[in-house]
């Protein structure tokens, strides 16, 4: 099984409409995926078979794009009610994030039947999850190769280049980029061109306004994923 991990420049960057994309254009391309959100924040709670649990948007549509379908646990182990950054949900909820869980939760999940395990971030690369540690380091010890999302406005430059500098820094390697042109700035394209300049890795397309994942696969290129 092929895994990589999908982060951002910042949050809001649109991380999971790519990631859904992703998943569908890999699909479109004969392999099997399941999706992975190890740790959520803003999530519903929600009752099932007479039992309650919580439920993050971003994690079910992962759910929706999967080739397999597994139990919600599964796909997200660690989820948290209020949308705010995880290691402050986790002191609110007296509920420690706990890095065991998450290596335990991606063993799992690397021993379905699938092709690809597409494991979607929060927030942007270097996200505190309490007692000093950061997610980025458990996707080091993983060594989890890494896509990244830019976000194509004011400021991209600037957090494009830190974030593949970081990851870089990390000892992952970095698969590609994608371009999500969603904030109708103002010389998007120039920007593109200067990253596809400075970044040594492959763009892997640029997204524009988009409604759906169909929308979002047909203007991605993942040949070089897998």
């Amino acid at each position: 099984m092929q895994a990589f991990f999908v982060t951002g420049t910042d949050t809001d960057v649109g991380k999971t409409v790519i990631s859904a994309g992703l998943m569908l254009a890999l699909t479109q391309h004969g392999h099997s995926v399941i999706g992975h959100k190890p740790i959520s924040a803003g999530c519903e709670l929600v009752i099932e078979d007479e039992e309650a649990g919580l439920r993050n948007e971003d994690a079910l549509t992962l759910m929706a794009q999967a080739s397999v379908q597994l139990p919600y646990e599964w796909v997200n182990p660690i989820a948290f009610a209020q949308p705010i950054a995880p290691h402050i949900a986790a002191d609110l909820a007296h509920h420690a994030i706990n890095t065991a869980v998450l290596d335990e939760a991606l063993a799992r999940l690397q021993q379905v039947d699938a092709d690809v395990l597409l494991v979607e971030g929060a927030g942007g690369w270097a996200l505190p999850i309490g007692e000093g540690q950061l997610l980025s380091s458990w996707v080091a010890k993983h060594q989890l190769p890494v896509v990244i999302v830019v976000a194509m406005r004011l400021g991209c430059l600037n957090h494009a280049l830190l974030t593949y500098q970081a990851v870089k820094a990390s000892g992952c390697d970095v698969l590609g980029w994608v371009a999500n042109d969603f904030c109708d700035q103002p010389f998007a394209q120039e920007n593109i061109n200067t990253l596809k300049s400075m970044l040594d890795a492959p763009c892997l397309g640029v997204v524009g306004k988009v409604s759906s994942a169909e929308d979002v696969a047909a203007q991605l290129d993942v040949r070089g994923l897998v």
